[in-house]
Formats: structure tokens, sequence, C-alpha cells
């Protein structure tokens, strides 16, 4: 998003908007879920989706109603909010002392919970959640690094599906020139990205993948 802001000359709104369209191409990753153990946490990434699309709707339509002049406060207040999570997740690498117990209740109730979160801020932001949903499973859920990137996707996938048709059905992705030659040619590179990715985090060190995780997120909230 900052690239769509400060190169492409976008105006915060549109580069929320643009930058959530995009996300959707991530689903290239699910072609190596059958590497990781995300079946084991089946119920957990079940409890954040609910309640998670409806965030996403209602935030997709809040986005409209906050000043141009506010827009950019807001995105640096929740970038901010992303740094501090991924010095957390830094530090407390391969941590398990932030988990919950193994009682269901206790992480329906917690995926729910934050899965609300998540979900508006990944409409307000325009991005798929992945920089906070992959603490929450490590930290709160006890998964690895792996698995957390691949679940982040299954549960990101239809928050976005959601925030994308809110917009949508507002009008507001009706220019075909920019959808033809901004949308499309990032998409396409998107994709690519994301397979490639895919294909590192199923056959690197986990430890690697935490490193390259944590410079990936580094620079988007540079």
């Amino acid at each position: 998003m900052p690239l769509l802001i400060a190169v492409f000359a976008l105006y915060p709104h549109r580069a929320i908007r643009i930058n959530l369209l995009i996300n959707l191409t991530t689903l290239a990753r699910l072609s190596f879920i059958h590497e990781t153990y995300v079946a084991s946490y089946s119920l957990e990434t079940g409890a954040m989706l609910v309640g998670g699309i409806a965030a996403a709707w209602i935030g997709a339509g809040l986005l409209s109603r906050i000043p141009k002049d506010s827009v950019v406060a807001v995105i640096a207040a929740l970038l901010a909010l992303i740094t501090v999570l991924l010095v957390i997740e830094t530090l407390l690498a391969g941590s398990a002392a932030l988990a919950l117990p193994s009682n269901q209740v206790f992480r329906v109730v917690a995926g729910r919970i934050a899965r609300v979160a998540v979900g508006a801020i990944s409409s307000l932001l325009g991005v798929a959640g992945g920089e906070f949903i992959i603490p929450i499973l490590i930290f709160v859920f006890g998964a690895d690094i792996k698995t957390a990137g691949t679940a982040s996707v299954l549960i990101s996938m239809p928050i976005v599906v959601a925030g994308v048709a809110r917009h949508v059905l507002t009008g507001h992705f009706r220019s075909r020139s920019m959808l033809g030659f901004l949308v499309l040619p990032m998409s396409l590179g998107s994709i690519i990205g994301a397979v490639i990715g895919g294909y590192l985090s199923a056959r690197v060190p986990s430890d690697a993948v935490r490193k390259m995780d944590f410079e990936r997120k580094k620079e988007n909230c540079a």
C-alpha cells in the first residue's frame, strides 16, 4: 500500500481498496497446504472465520466515512501496531508461553474475538491480515510458523472477499484503466510471488521462514 500511495500517487482511500483487491492473489499459496499441519488447527481456523466476514463488511463501509485527512493517520497507527507485533514475534520466536490451554471453549471464544478485530482492521487497512493472524496463531494457539502462514491465507481469503464485495457493490472498482494497467499486472506478480514463497516455505527450515517473514513485514511497514 505505501507503494500505491507513494509511487502511483493514489489517494489513501483508493490505495486501500486496490490493495485489498490485489490481496486475493495470495490464494496461490494454498497449493502447498499439504506441506503443513493446518488440519490440526481446524477448530481455531473456523472460529477465527466466524464474525470476521461481518466485521470486514462493516469495516469496508466505514472506510468511506473516514475523512481523507484522517486516513493516513489511521494507516500509520495500524502499521505502528503491526511493528509492535513484529517485535514481539521476533523476541518470543519459538515460545509457547502465551499459548492458551487446550480447552476448546477458550480457543473458540479467543478465535472469534481475534477475528472480529482482524476483520475490521483488514478492510480499513486494505490488507489480508496475515500480519495479525500469524502472531495470534503462533502465540495464542501454538501453531508453527509454516502452518500459521498457510492457515492465515485460509482465514484471510473469505474476509478479503467480503471487503472487496462491499467495495464492488458501492461502485468503487469501476475504473477499467486502473484494473487493467495497475491491478492486473500487480496481481500477476503477486501470484508468482505467492507460488515461489509457498514453495520455499515448504522446503526451508522454520527459523529461516520466520526470518524471511519478519524481513518482508518490516519492509511492508516501512
